[in-house]
C-alpha cells in the first residue's frame, strides 16, 4: 500500500544517508489541507540544529516569482505598463548596444520592455564566462563587492544603473536567456513606489499574507534559526559548509543595500506556503487579496513564442513555458510528469523548490541548503509521488 509520508521521509533520508544534503524540509498543501509537513536531516550540521518548518533558508531564484508579484501588483493599479520601456523608468537603459557574433558592438534594433524583463528575454546577462557580456559582468560584480569590502555598498538602482554599462547578449525579445533582468525589476518597483524594494514587497505581500521571517535581511535574534549553506567537496567527497555570497549579494545582515529581485530573498516553508497558496488560490490568501484572479491566470500561462523557446532548454525545463519569471507545463510527456498542464513555479540556486496547480489546488514546497543545486533528483521524485497522493 502506498504510503505518501513514508515514501517522502524515505526519498530524504536516502539522500541525506549519502551525504547529497545536509537535511530537507517538503511542504505538501492540497485544497488547504496538509498532505505533508517533513523536516529531516540537520540545517547546521557541524552544531547538530536540526531542520525545521521555521528553518530560515536562503531563496536565491524563488525571489523571482515575487518579484513578479510585485510588478503585477504596480501594473494593475495602472502605475506602470507591462509593455513600458525599461528606460522610462531607468533611463541608463536607453540606447543599448548589443554584442554581436563577431564581438563588434552595434545600437539594439529596440528598447528593452518590462515585458522582456518579467520573460527573460531581455539580454541582459547573469556574470558567466560563456558570453564576452557575461564576462564584462563578472568583472563589474567584482567591482562591486570591492566597494563593499571598502565600506561603500551598492544599493539596488546602483546595481541596475552599472549593469546597464554591459552590452546586451542580443536583441531584445530575440530569445530566452536566463540573467539580471529580475533583479533590474527590483529597481523599477523602487522607482515607481517611491520606496526601498524590502519595504514595498513587506506592505504589500509579507505583512497582508503573514510572512513574518522572509525579507532581505536576518535579524540577530532569529540568527540561530538560519540555516548554514553546503557545497559538495570534490577532493574530499564530502558536504562542507559554505561561507561565501553568491550573486552580489551582501550577507543578509541588519543594514542589506543590494536588495536583489532576482536572488535575495530568505524566508521560511510556512512563509513560502503562504505565498504559494495565494497564487493557487488565483491571488487572494485567507480573506487577503494581493492580486486579481484574471491576473494569476496572466502570470501563469506560457508567454515564450518558439523562436524564443529555442534557448529554453535546461532538462528541468522541458516540457514547461514560461511566463512572469516562472516555469508553466505544457507538455507532460516531454516533462516526464504526472503533474496537471498548467503547473507552475521555479526554484533556486541552493536546490529549493516550488510546485504550484491551481487546478488541483496543490503546492510542494521542497527546502534544502546546496550550493549549485538547482534542481535535484529528489525533486521528480518528490513531486511524481505526492501527484500520486491526490485522491
Amino acid at each position: 500500500m502506498f504510503d505518501y509520508k513514508k515514501t517522502v521521509e524515505n526519498i530524504l533520508q536516502e539522500a541525506i544517508d549519502r551525504d547529497a544534503i545536509a537535511g530537507a524540509g517538503v511542504l505538501a498543501i492540497h485544497k488547504g489541507k496538509e498532505l505533508a509537513r517533513i523536516s529531516c536531516g540537520y540545517a547546521d550540521k557541524e552544531n547538530k540544529i536540526p531542520m525545521k518548518s521555521d528553518t530560515i533558508i536562503r531563496l536565491f531564484s524563488m525571489t523571482k516569482p515575487v518579484t513578479a508579484a510585485a510588478v503585477m501588483i504596480l501594473a494593475e493599479r495602472g502605475q506602470l505598463d507591462v509593455w513600458d520601456n525599461l528606460s522610462k523608468y531607468i533611463p541608463e537603459f536607453a540606447n543599448m548596444k548589443v554584442r554581436k557574433a563577431d564581438g563588434t558592438l552595434k545600437d539594439a534594433d529596440r528598447e528593452i520592455t518590462l515585458w522582456d524583463l518579467l520573460h527573460m528575454t531581455s539580454g541582459i546577462p547573469y556574470p558567466n564566462e560563456a558570453t564576452p557580456s557575461g564576462c564584462q559582468m563578472i568583472a563589474l560584480f567584482g567591482e562591486i563587492q570591492a566597494r563593499l569590502q571598502a565600506g561603500e555598498p551598492t544599493d539596488t538602482l546602483g546595481y541596475c544603473r552599472l549593469a546597464a554599462q554591459v552590452p546586451l547578449c542580443f536583441e531584445p525579445g530575440e530569445k530566452w536567456m536566463y540573467g539580471l533582468s529580475a533583479d533590474i525589476l527590483g529597481g523599477v518597483v523602487e522607482v515607481v513606489s517611491g520606496k526601498r524594494y524590502g519595504q514595498f514587497l513587506q506592505e504589500e505581500i509579507f505583512a497582508p499574507l503573514g510572512m513574518k521571517d522572509t525579507g532581505f535581511c536576518v535579524p540577530a535574534d532569529k540568527r540561530e534559526r538560519f540555516a548554514r549553506n553546503y557545497k559538495w567537496n570534490e577532493e574530499e567527497q564530502k558536504l562542507l559548509y559554505f561561507p561565501g555570497e553568491h550573486l552580489g549579494l551582501e550577507g543578509y545582515g541588519d543594514n542589506v543595500q543590494f536588495e536583489s529581485g532576482g536572488a535575495g530573498l530568505v524566508s521560511t516553508i510556512d512563509d513560502y506556503s503562504k505565498f504559494a497558496c495565494m497564487l493557487v488560490n488565483g491571488g487572494a490568501m485567507n480573506g487577503v487579496r494581493i492580486l486579481g484572479r484574471k491576473t494569476v491566470d496572466f502570470m501563469t500561462e506560457n508567454h515564450l513564442t518558439p523562436a524564443q523557446k529555442v534557448d529554453y532548454i535546461w532538462d528541468s525545463v522541458k516540457g514547461y513555458g514560461y511566463s512572469c519569471l516562472m516555469r508553466v507545463l505544457t507538455d507532460r510527456g516531454e516533462a516526464g510528469t504526472n503533474a496537471s498542464l498548467g503547473e507552475f513555479g521555479w526554484d533556486g540556486w541552493t536546490g529549493n523548490y516550488v510546485t504550484m496547480d491551481r487546478s488541483e489546488q496543490l503546492v510542494l514546497l521542497y527546502f534544502i541548503q546546496l550550493c549549485d543545486a538547482g534542481t535535484t533528483p529528489e525533486v521528480r521524485k518528490l513531486r511524481m509521488a505526492t501527484y500520486a497522493a491526490l485522491e
